[in-house]
């Protein structure tokens, strides 16, 4: 047999071997001659290969070879020593390059089916790791390559908005020239900055860690259209969460992107993002902005305050309150339980927490849900390097904006006013408002009084100012069921009273702006700026699987989860390595 470079010929022994259950010993490694026998040779097993490197042909080719294995392996290992992590990563490229964020138990399972045999969870996760490399370059060229890629989308759309932050490179105590450290990048592209105008005015923001191999944060922005779709506005990447670099983001986010008034602002208590806001200058803050904290936040650091996991729903209920009575007559139950628990609660501004007294600001959005569904799309990312983590963002967007707008146009033709999720809620309430009573209190300004039967319980409406006793109508935008019996026992159009943010001509617009192709790369501008590299002391110095540092709280806890169930006998509190019943090895009452 012949083979076209040394490699090749490596790499058909080892499939060889691995399929055939045998392996061999390297007796010579030239640079132009391979020589190798079977590791039981001296104990009679006759198999040997020699393979020389032919100048006349360009090729290798098999010059000596004793193609019968008469041994046994000595020992049963369900791993092989030839069926190394490059052995593996090779095998794998396919799987990583349509899904980066495989789990390695699904690599374990590939080599499995692949080779038949059980591999190490560390020689899976380092394959990984060296099939991510091979696909989506080296970390420092990643880091190279990143202002190249923007200066040629920036040439392509100039309106797209990139924002880096550098530190000078030092090689011991002497700068090094044409050479800067990238420090903070923020990015946001220009069909996300017109998607934005078309969305409900809120923003969600929250950061999350990068697994790579170098340490920083992914800080992530996300708005919502009128059909309940995320739309991603802005990313940044920093050192870390800290006060300066959520500045650094929140300040480029309000410049570029969110530059309209009373827009209003979620995300978790973080100390410093609240540093960040004080920071702004009153961009982030009232009247410009409204920030609001998560309530699943607020019950996370309560459980954490008290440890008292039966009063976590009646916090959650006490945000939802959508009017000042429900407020109040949760309040007091809570206050009832204990006065440290309001007295606790009373140093949040209740105006940052609760649908009753936020004005509206937060559309009904009580959680930073959004941008963490965006984290867990962006997760298979976050390992990769920095520049293919900025692309994967890019085309994912892309793919994003094509589908919705198709979906947008198709439901437009077909003579849909409304978004879909739009129109069953409202069909629902009016299906809700024949069981109610209106009186005409004052009809010239447009003020109802309605009674709900058979309960007998009233609302006071008013149509002109959008507003309902219920609270539903001034928090979601859209006519509650009073406000649809007021229409109908006054013949109004209730569709004057749904906010245009959930028609489909404005879904539409939302993603209306396409994503510029950047073509092929010989036709980028040249770049003339300087080097960019990793910052030296965010690097990973130890190897293998990155070990996790995140800081686990009460919503990481079982306790507020669903109790352990096993799965050998059904029963609650143990697991199926502990269960009595199991007769494993790992049970200590086992016989």
């Amino acid at each position: 047999m012949e083979f076209s470079s040394r490699e090749a010929v490596i790499k058909a022994m080892k499939d060889y071997t691995i399929r055939r259950g045998v392996d061999y010993r390297v007796h010579e490694s030239e640079p132009t001659t391979f020589y190798a026998k079977c590791t039981q040779y001296d104990a009679g097993c006759d198999w040997l290969i020699r393979v020389s490197k032919m100048s006349r042909k360009f090729c290798w080719e098999i010059r000596r070879y004793n193609g019968s294995h008469t041994c046994t392996r000595a020992t049963i290992s369900q791993d092989h020593s030839k069926l190394d992590s490059n052995t593996v990563a090779e095998a794998i490229k396919p799987l990583v390059e349509v899904d980066p964020s495989i789990r390695v138990k699904s690599v374990i399972a590939e080599v499995q089916s692949k080779f038949n045999y059980t591999i190490s969870y560390r020689k899976a996760w380092l394959a990984k790791q060296k099939a991510v490399e091979s696909i989506f370059g080296g970390w420092e060229a990643s880091y190279e390559a990143l202002p190249i890629w923007f200066e040629a989308m920036c040439h392509k759309e100039p309106s797209v908005v990139v924002h880096f932050q550098t530190m000078p490179a030092y090689q011991g105590d002497d700068l090094v020239p044409n050479i800067r450290v990238l420090h903070r990048v923020f990015s946001s592209y220009y069909p996300c900055i017109r998607a934005f105008r078309h969305c409900k005015p809120i923003v969600q923001v929250d950061g999350t860690h990068l697994y790579g191999k170098y340490k920083g944060c992914l800080l992530v922005a996300v708005s919502q259209d009128g059909n309940n779709n995320i739309v991603l506005i802005a990313f940044a990447i920093v050192e870390g969460e800290t006060s300066d670099a959520w500045h650094f983001f929140l300040s480029n986010l309000r410049q570029h992107v969110v530059r309209c008034d009373g827009v209003g602002l979620i995300s978790d208590r973080h100390d410093s993002i609240r540093s960040a806001v004080d920071r702004s200058d009153g961009a982030w803050s009232p009247p410009r902005a409204f920030h609001m904290f998560c309530i699943r936040h607020i019950e996370s650091n309560f459980l954490r305050k008290f440890k008292a996991p039966y009063l976590q729903k009646l916090i959650v209920n006490i945000g939802y309150s959508r009017t000042i009575r429900e407020y109040e007559t949760r309040y007091q139950r809570l206050r009832e339980r204990g006065e440290a628990y309001t007295n606790w609660l009373d140093r949040i501004p209740h105006e940052q927490y609760a649908l009753a007294f936020d004005g509206g600001y937060q559309w009904g959005h009580m959680t930073t849900n959004l941008v963490e569904c965006i984290n867990s799309v962006l997760k298979g990312a976050r390992n990769l390097p920095v520049s293919a983590l900025v692309k994967a963002t890019f085309y994912r967007l892309n793919e994003l904006f094509t589908r919705k707008r198709a979906e947008a146009e198709a439901r437009i033709n077909a003579g849909h006013v409304f978004s879909e999720l739009v129109t069953s809620k409202l069909q629902a309430n009016q299906r809700a408002a024949g069981n109610i009573q209106v009186s005409c209190f004052d009809r010239q300004n447009e003020v109802f009084e309605v009674r709900e039967c058979p309960s007998g319980v009233e609302y006071a409406v008013d149509l002109r100012q959008q507003r309902c006793d219920c609270g539903e109508f001034q928090v979601d935008r859209l006519p509650c069921r009073h406000v649809f019996a007021c229409c109908a026992n006054q013949r109004l159009n209730w569709q004057l009273y749904v906010h245009d943010v959930y028609k489909m001509d404005q879904v539409r617009r939302v993603y209306r702006v396409r994503f510029k192709p950047l073509g092929n790369p010989t036709t980028w501008p040249v770049y003339h700026g300087p080097r960019f590299v990793g910052n030296p002391f965010l690097r990973r110095v130890s190897k293998g699987r990155p070990r996790m540092t995140r800081f686990l709280n009460e919503m990481d806890t079982r306790m507020l989860r669903r109790p352990r169930r096993c799965k050998q006998c059904g029963a609650e509190g143990h697991s199926r390595s502990r269960c009595r019943q199991g007769g494993g090895e790992n049970n200590p009452g086992a016989n």
